[in-house]
This record gives C-alpha cells, sequence and structure tokens, in this order.
C-alpha cells in the first residue's frame, strides 16, 4: 500500500510540474499517467484527476485575482455555461465504456498539441460589443508602466458554445480542458492572452468542482487514491511556476508537444487494442 501511495504522488508531482509549465494544468497529464504506469480503473483516474484540478486551481488563481489579471465578470458569467456541460460530462462519464474514453481522451491530447504550437493574433478589441457591453464584461489588466491597460469582450454567445464543449470534456475526461477556455476567450471573445490564461486558471477549479460532485455521489472518486494525487499535482504545480520565468519558453512547447502527441498515441492505442 505505501508503495502504491508512493508511486501515486511521484505521478502526481511529475504531472502537476508539466501541466503548470505547459499551462494545460495537472489533469491533462496525471488522467494517462494513472492509467498507463499506476493500472488506476479510467473511472477512478478521471475523478482523482477532478479533485485535484480543484485543489491546484484554488490555490493557484488566488495571486492572479489578487493582482488584477483574472477578469471575474467573464468568469461568472461563462461558468453557467461549463458548469452545465460539466455536470452532463460527469453523467455521461458513467454510461460511457472505457474504449470511448481513451479516445476522446487522445483526441483532446493532439487539439492540446495544435493549440500549443498555434499562434494568436494580437490585435485587442478597444471597447466591447453590444450584448458585453450592456453586461459590464470589459476590463483592465496592469500594463508595464504601472499603468492600467483596458480592454473590450465580444462574441459571449460564441465564447459560451465552447465553454459547454470545454465543461464536458473535463466532466468526462477529468481535465480542466484550459487549453478549450483560453481558445474560447483568447480567439473567440477577444481577451488578452495573459487574461484569458488567468481567467481560465480562475474557472477549471469550479468546473472541476461540479463534475466531481457526481463522481463523488457516484462512488468514482477513491480516497487512497484522490488525496496522494492531488498533494503530489498540488506540489508539482507550485514547483513549475517558480521555474517558469527561468525556463527557455522554445525548448518547453516541443518538448510538450512531443509529450502531448505520444500520450495521444499511447491512449488510442489503448482504446484500439482494449488493453
Amino acid at each position: 500500500m505505501l508503495t502504491l501511495i508512493v508511486l501515486l504522488i511521484g505521478l502526481a508531482l511529475i504531472a502537476g510540474f508539466v501541466g503548470s509549465l505547459s499551462g494545460l494544468g495537472g489533469g491533462m497529464f496525471i488522467v494517462p499517467a494513472l492509467v498507463i504506469f499506476a493500472h488506476v480503473p479510467m473511472q477512478a483516474a478521471v475523478g482523482a484527476s477532478l479533485m485535484a484540478v480543484v485543489a491546484t486551481s484554488a490555490g493557484a488563481s488566488v495571486a492572479f485575482v489578487r493582482d488584477g489579471w483574472t477578469n471575474l465578470k467573464v468568469a461568472i458569467v461563462l461558468e453557467c455555461a461549463t458548469v452545465t456541460g460539466a455536470i452532463a460530462g460527469a453523467f455521461l462519464a458513467g454510461l460511457a465504456s472505457t474504449t470511448v474514453l481513451e479516445s476522446l481522451f487522445a483526441v483532446v491530447m493532439l487539439q492540446s498539441a495544435y493549440f500549443s504550437l498555434r499562434k494568436r493574433d494580437g490585435d485587442l478589441p478597444t471597447s466591447s460589443d453590444r450584448l458585453c457591453r450592456r453586461l459590464g464584461l470589459d476590463g483592465s489588466f496592469p500594463g508595464c508602466n504601472g499603468s492600467s491597460v483596458s480592454y473590450g469582450v465580444a462574441n459571449l454567445p460564441g465564447g459560451a458554445a465552447l465553454m459547454m464543449l470545454a465543461g464536458l470534456m473535463s466532466g468526462l475526461l477529468g481535465i480542466g480542458s484550459g487549453a478549450l477556455k483560453v481558445i474560447a476567450m483568447d480567439q473567440i471573445m477577444h481577451l488578452p492572452l495573459k487574461v484569458s490564461s488567468a481567467t481560465s486558471n480562475f474557472m477549471i477549479g469550479v468546473t472541476a468542482g461540479a463534475g466531481a460532485l457526481v463522481f463523488l455521489a457516484r462512488g468514482n472518486v477513491l480516497p487512497m487514491v484522490a488525496a496522494p494525487v492531488a498533494l503530489g499535482v498540488t506540489a508539482g504545480a507550485i514547483a513549475g511556476s517558480k521555474l517558469l520565468p527561468y525556463a527557455d519558453v522554445r525548448w518547453l512547447r516541443a518538448g510538450f508537444v512531443g509529450a502531448l502527441v505520444l500520450i495521444a498515441l499511447e491512449m488510442g492505442w489503448r482504446a484500439l487494442t482494449g488493453v
């Protein structure tokens, strides 16, 4: 039993570290790590991952909110879509086979690899569209010289639709779906990238928490797995955040894309062969 706990903490530590450096969250890596190396059943791995995502998001988002990077108004509005998707996904996860879940995970990993390579347009809208203006979703973030930089928000319906998909994937696969959330806010709603990342980091904990409640009620969260995983992922995420300012972004991006593709191939192979 002690050996299993040490193994789970070690795997979670690495997953949290890599997830923090990549910005994709530990859940993206902890599920395949638990399934492939610790031979944890897919349902239990997803449940443990959701609990870990809640823990890491709660700890990591505090600084972003304090420093003014998180757009709380956008987060609260979009959480209506992500929580709905997460609850639906968590219910569907109880009906889906392991093969289906592993196949979906492989697809999401490939999508995340593509997103990691994609270059984003730096142009920002200076004012919100009519709906976002009426809801007061525009905001500001700290500038380089200490001043405040204002920005607008657009296309809330399009962003909410992709957020619902992100929530669905979170509940199904036990991930924060940070990549999809950032795409929704950065590419569709035209928020600044750092604001999108900070707001996504705040949102993933709430989204994962909604799905985790369904897994808890169904008995798919095993304390002996979830506790060491949450501990390891949180410690790894803190260590990764400390190293990130000194890391070479180009080498990091290449390494993460390679890791995502390899994991996607492994999960896809497991889905095809039923291993």
